[in-house]
């Protein structure tokens, strides 16, 4: 029997491991703040 995780997003065998949890996480945040910090940076350091 399959987990929720193996039937959404992420369709592969071993989604619902802690370790590919903290991966996906750590690389979503890191992509978010990026994203806030470059918003930020081009918004009120350049103008």
């Amino acid at each position: 029997m399959s987990s929720d995780f193996d039937r959404g997003i992420m369709k592969f065998k071993g989604a619902d491991r802690p370790i590919v949890i903290t991966l996906s996480a750590v690389l979503i945040l890191g992509f978010i703040s990026g994203l806030v910090w470059w918003s930020l940076h081009s918004a009120y350091v350049f103008h």
